[in-house]
């Protein structure tokens, strides 16, 4: 019996021969990238490219799938490797540890990608990796911020250019146009308004300047999302 029996029942042979063939890329494997890369791993697609430079830290507990006591100060992408490749021996599984810089965003997407999902939760790199996918006709879908939100009932996917009532959304937008990308971006993000007494400011590492407090089901959901979204894409193809 496969362990992709319950799959096929729904998709039938022919989405499964589908899923198993796909190519995905997803970069940030934080709250949403972590759990999109499982549910497109447990959807049983074929081939995966993970991207993160970053290791778990106790602030990651109470959002992010793979981040326990025993995982903190390991790199995100090997312990999630190693737990895609317990679901899915058999997968194509490419691993890149790394923050992306304006020049990787753009030799990483190519044309063998059917969907990048970016999951990155700092605006520059977020920028580079949209910019890079528009330009070379690969699709994306890109999480916007699920921050200082509570409501999971209010998460939407839609183009980039209608998203409302989402902070990092309005910012990505108008950077977005400066470099001539208006559409054609699909977005997952909430129309919920954002809880402003939640927001901090940091020092601006890692790109990040402030972050909004976050509680444990709103990135699962918004990962969910996106991967909903590309594995239908994938079986209507």
């Amino acid at each position: 019996m496969s362990w992709l029996e319950r799959t096929e029942l729904l998709v039938q042979k022919e989405g499964l021969e589908k899923l198993k063939k796909a190519n995905i890329l997803i970069v940030g494997l934080g709250g949403v990238g972590s759990y999109a890369a499982e549910f497109i791993a447990r959807a049983g697609v074929g081939k995966m490219t993970i991207v993160d430079g970053d290791v778990f830290d106790e602030t990651n507990k109470n959002r992010q799938l793979p981040a326990l006591d025993s995982t903190i100060g390991k790199l995100k992408t090997e312990v999630l490797a190693s737990r895609i490749k317990e679901i899915n021996s058999e997968i194509e599984l490419t691993m890149l540890t790394e923050f992306l810089s304006p020049e990787r965003a753009y030799e990483i997407v190519t044309n063998k990608f059917d969907y990048v999902l970016d999951c990155i939760d700092s605006i520059t790199p977020k920028i580079n990796l949209i910019v890079a996918a528009r330009r070379k006709k690969v699709k994306i879908i890109s999480s916007m911020g699920a921050g200082g939100k509570l409501d999971a009932t209010k998460i939407k996917v839609k183009d980039i250019s209608k998203t409302k009532n989402c902070t990092m959304a309005r910012v990505l937008r108008k950077r977005l146009k400066d470099r001539k990308v208006d559409k054609g971006v699909k977005a997952v993000y909430s129309e919920e308004v954002q809880i402003s007494k939640s927001v901090k400011i940091t020092d601006g590492t890692n790109y990040k300047k402030s972050y909004y407090g976050t509680i444990s089901y709103m990135p699962a959901a918004f990962g969910l999302q996106a991967a909903a979204h590309v594995v239908n894409f994938i079986l209507k193809k």
